[in-house]
C-alpha cells in the first residue's frame, strides 16, 4: 500500500482522519485519529468554508466560488452541507445544525423545495426562458435533500417527505426526467441521456439517486437498484472527469450549473455509488469500470487528477474508499443489456 504514508502526511487533518476511519482496520485504536478529530475545524479547507457562513445559517450564492450555483442560497447551502458532510462533518456540528434548520425552513408542505429562481438552463435546448414555466424538476429537491442527507438527516421526517416528493417525479422505467412544463415532459439534451430511457435525464437520475444512496434504507431498495441499473447503460469510459465530483467537494472545481450539473460523466462517482447501494464487482460493467480505473493508478498508488494536480490524494482516497466497499459487496448485478450509446447518434439519410 504505497498510498499510506502520502495519504496520512496530507496536510489536510480532514483527509488524514477519513483515511484512518475508513481505510484502515481499527482506526479508533489509533491515538492519532483521537487528534485529528479535534484539528478537523482547523483545517483551511473547513475555516473557509464557514467563514460565508451567514447568520441564519445559509451560504450565500457566489460565496463558496466565482461561480453562483444558479442564484440560489438555498442550493449554496445545500451544496455547503454536502461539502461538510464529505469533510466528515455530521449534525452534531453547530455549523450543519444551523444550515439544516435554513434548509428545512424552505421547504414546501409537500416535501420539496422551491424552484430556483435563476437557474441555470441549457441554451441550445429551448427550454422556456420563464422559470414560472416548469411546474417541476426533480433537481429542486434532490440538491437540497444530498446537503441535508449527507450530514445525517437522510432519516429526518421532513427528509422522508422529501423523498416521498422525489420517488412520486420517477418515471415507469425508473429515470427521473428533465422536468415539467406545461404539462410535458422537457427535452433531455443528448449529453444528459440514458441509453434506455426515453425521457430520462442523467443530471436528474444522479442527482436522485445520490440521494437514495445516502439513505440507510433506501440505498438497497428497487428505486435506487433500478436508477443504477440505467446510469451503468452509459459505458464510456473518461481518464479526464475521474474525481471531479471530488475535485467539486473539495473546492478545487466551482459548483456551476443546474440541469447542467452532473453533465460530466465521472466514473469515481458511479464507483461511489456502486459500493453504497451494494452493487457486485463481479457484474461486468462495474468490473470494466474497475480495470479502466486501476490502470489509471499511479507507481505510488495514486490517481492524478489532471486539470487540479493538489486534489490527487483527495481522489485517491475516495477511490481507495469505493474499491474497498465493492469489494465486500455481492449478490446483486446489473440487469440492463449492453448496449452502445451515442449522445448524439447520426441520423439517417432519407435520400
Amino acid at each position: 500500500m504505497t498510498w499510506t504514508p502520502l495519504l496520512l502526511t496530507d496536510p489536510s487533518p480532514c483527509l488524514r482522519w477519513l483515511v484512518l476511519r475508513d481505510l484502515l482496520a481499527d482506526a479508533d485504536d489509533f491515538g492519532e485519529a483521537q487528534e485529528l478529530a479535534h484539528l478537523r475545524e482547523s483545517d483551511p479547507l473547513v475555516v473557509n468554508l464557514l467563514s460565508f457562513q451567514e447568520s441564519d445559517g445559509s451560504w450565500q450564492p457566489g460565496g463558496l466560488s466565482e461561480a453562483s450555483h444558479g442564484g440560489s442560497r438555498i442550493l449554496a447551502t445545500a451544496f455547503a452541507l454536502t461539502r461538510l458532510g464529505f469533510l466528515g462533518f455530521d449534525q452534531s456540528h453547530p455549523a450543519v445544525q444551523n444550515g439544516a434548520a435554513y434548509l428545512f425552513a424552505q421547504q414546501r408542505s409537500d416535501g420539496s423545495w422551491p424552484m430556483p429562481a435563476e437557474a441555470e438552463i441549457d441554451t441550445e435546448e429551448s427550454l422556456p426562458k420563464s422559470r414560472d414555466e416548469h411546474s417541476m424538476i426533480p433537481l429542486q429537491t434532490a440538491l437540497p435533500l444530498r446537503g441535508l442527507a449527507s450530514c445525517g438527516y437522510a432519516t429526518d421526517p421532513r427528509s422522508e417527505r422529501a423523498y416521498d416528493w422525489l420517488l412520486e417525479q420517477r418515471l415507469e422505467d425508473g429515470a427521473w426526467p428533465t422536468g415539467i412544463a406545461s404539462g410535458v415532459y422537457r427535452y433531455v439534451g443528448g449529453y444528459r441521456r440514458l441509453a434506455h430511457s426515453r425521457w430520462g435525464c442523467r443530471s436528474n437520475t444522479t442527482a436522485a439517486l445520490i440521494c437514495l444512496a445516502s439513505h440507510p434504507e433506501r440505498r438497497s431498495g428497487p428505486e435506487a437498484r433500478r436508477a443504477l441499473d440505467l446510469l451503468l447503460g452509459r459505458e464510456t469510459q473518461e481518464e479526464a472527469t475521474l474525481g471531479f465530483e471530488v475535485a467539486r467537494l473539495v473546492g478545487a472545481e466551482p459548483p456551476r450549473g443546474f440541469l447542467t450539473f452532473f453533465a460530466r460523466f465521472d466514473l469515481g462517482l458511479i464507483l461511489s455509488l456502486c459500493s453504497q447501494i451494494g452493487a457486485s464487482a463481479e457484474d461486468e460493467r462495474i468490473a470494466a469500470m474497475l480495470a479502466f480505473v486501476r490502470s489509471r493508478q499511479g507507481a505510488h498508488g495514486l490517481w492524478q487528477y489532471a486539470a487540479r494536480p493538489q486534489v490527487s490524494r483527495w481522489v485517491t482516497f475516495d477511490l481507495l474508499r469505493s474499491i474497498a466497499g465493492l469489494d465486500k459487496n455481492e449478490g446483486w448485478l446489473s440487469l440492463e443489456p449492453r448496449t452502445p450509446f451515442q449522445p448524439y447518434p447520426r441520423r439517417k439519410k432519407r435520400f
